[in-house]
């Protein structure tokens, strides 16, 4: 397996350092086939017990492209031509490819793919853990729609449960373990003159706070980490600690002083020295909220100015608490900013936040015994992102098509990106890239087809899995398969 080494900093990623690399033999791409084989040989997985734990990683908008990309970069960072690298969840044995549409899309959203792996049931775009009965935007159409998720099923059989994202812990793929909600933009009740129905339905954040309350049998969820602080804090001047500014409530309700005060042995810290602080043996309830709106991309952490945690590390925090539960435990870890970086066209950040992700995956697989814990690896949709233009192996897969240190120009004269997006904002082959560094991280994609931003992918998403129940990860499934797979492997509905 390949050690994953710490992400380079930014003047480090404008010049690679290729260096030239001998020819594999035939022997050689003979030994690393057959090492393949006895590794996924020795990963097969043969006890018949149910799975303890469940942690299910979602790279939000990680397409298979996006993981070829990265996969390249990631090794091309080690100095080596990154081709035949892996990431880290690429060696699992067990690999599948899941259908993203929703009811009502062929190119999907988060929110509809995301409530297909959480509760097992497909739904529209936009609605978040409620069947399509329900009309987006209107809530009293939601009356007997909500759809019981994996999060809750394990919370009413005692598992602790757990959410991290680089995104807002209100934005989509996270709320659907906790929210039931017609709208997926509904993050805060300021959000409720945006709808055409709100009702008597319960933002999302109030929802995160108010689970243990609104699921019978539950105490509410033990860890809960990432950005979106705006969401849980009054707006008035001085809510938000970061910045003295004002949060989003409307309600005058302090989310987080609730949190703490609603939780025995419970914690809220929004930057990194107090997340750094939290005594995993003392703390029960853990809520951390570490930006207003999303976290930083993982390529500008290091300049935030309060400082927030990696994404490994809060995957690390959120396993240390969630394993004092003696009877297991279910994680839900989303990288969601690739997403994100691929809207804005940007390469740089979406593949540098897919290699933080794959770190994640092993500090995770580090962490625990994968005897009893099932670790899935998945997307919950792709991007129009694309990998052309026959570069020669070991060319910059930031930097312009080249063969033989020249690049390889289109039919109008001039060079192009090995990396590219069909539809997005900078459309057009106005500008000559020929003195561009295309490896700069402020660099835009050109597109195609002019888009405010860029769009999501309706292709096949690859779905990878270890430990107990991860034999049952093959072919090509529905994503709401997923779902049923970690009921199969956990055995909940037997708990």
């Amino acid at each position: 397996m390949n050690r994953i080494l710490p992400l380079v900093s930014v003047l480090g990623l404008l010049s690679f350092p290729f260096a030239a690399h001998p020819q594999q033999s035939a022997g050689d791409w003979f030994e690393a086939g057959r090492a393949a084989v006895e590794r996924i040989l020795a990963q097969r997985e043969t006890a018949n017990a149910p799975a303890r734990n469940v942690i299910l990683f979602v790279g939000d908008g990680m397409g298979v492209s996006t993981v070829t990309a990265a996969r390249i970069l990631e090794g091309q960072l080690r100095g080596e031509n990154g081709e035949e690298n892996e990431l880290f969840f690429e060696t699992f044995p067990n690999v599948a490819l899941a259908k993203t549409y929703n009811t009502d899309a062929q190119v999907p959203d988060s929110a509809g793919t995301m409530t297909a792996m959480i509760t097992g049931v497909k739904t529209g775009a936009g609605l978040i853990s409620v069947s399509d009965a329900a009309l987006r935007g209107d809530c009293s159409s939601q009356q007997g729609a909500a759809l019981t998720t994996f999060l809750e099923l394990a919370e009413t059989r005692g598992l602790a449960t757990g959410v991290v994202s680089t995104a807002r812990l209100t934005h989509a793929t996270p709320a659907a373990n906790y929210a039931h909600i017609m709208e997926r933009n509904f993050e805060s009740d300021a959000d409720a003159v945006d709808l055409s129905d709100p009702g008597n339905c319960a933002d999302i954040a109030r929802q995160l706070i108010e689970f243990a309350d609104n699921v019978e049998g539950a105490d509410g969820l033990e860890v809960a980490l990432g950005g979106g602080r705006g969401a849980f804090l009054p707006n008035r001047d001085g809510a938000d600690p970061e910045d003295g500014g004002p949060g989003r409530r409307l309600d005058g309700r302090n989310l987080t002083a609730e949190w703490v005060e609603d939780h025995e042995d419970a914690a809220y810290v929004w930057n990194a020295e107090q997340f750094a602080a939290v005594d995993p043996d003392k703390v029960s309830h853990l809520l951390g909220l570490f930006e207003r709106s999303h976290m930083e991309y993982e390529l500008d952490r290091e300049n935030d100015a309060a400082g927030e945690p990696s994404l490994s590390e809060m995957t690390a925090r959120a396993i240390e608490i969630l394993s004092n539960d003696p009877d297991g435990y279910f994680l839900n870890v989303e990288a969601g900013r690739i997403d994100h970086a691929h809207h804005e066209i940007n390469p740089i950040r979406a593949l540098t936040d897919t290699i933080e992700f794959a770190r994640a995956v092993r500090t995770a697989y580090e962490m625990v015994d994968l005897s009893e814990t099932l670790i899935i690896v998945t997307a919950d949709h792709s991007h129009v992102f694309t990998i052309a233009g026959y570069p020669e192996r070991g060319n910059s897969i930031l930097g312009k098509a080249a063969a033989d240190e020249e690049p390889i120009l289109a039919d109008d004269g001039l060079p192009y990106t090995t990396l590219g997006y069909i539809n997005g904002p900078n459309a057009g082959r106005d500008e000559d890239l020929t003195h561009v560094d295309t490896e700069h991280e402020s660099f835009r994609s050109q597109t195609l087809v002019p888009l405010g931003s860029e769009t999501h992918g309706g292709e096949d998403v690859a779905v990878y899995a270890a430990g107990p129940g991860a034999d049952l990860v093959r072919g090509v499934i529905e994503q709401n398969v997923i779902f049923h797979i970690m009921m199969e492997a956990t055995q909940l509905d037997q708990r």
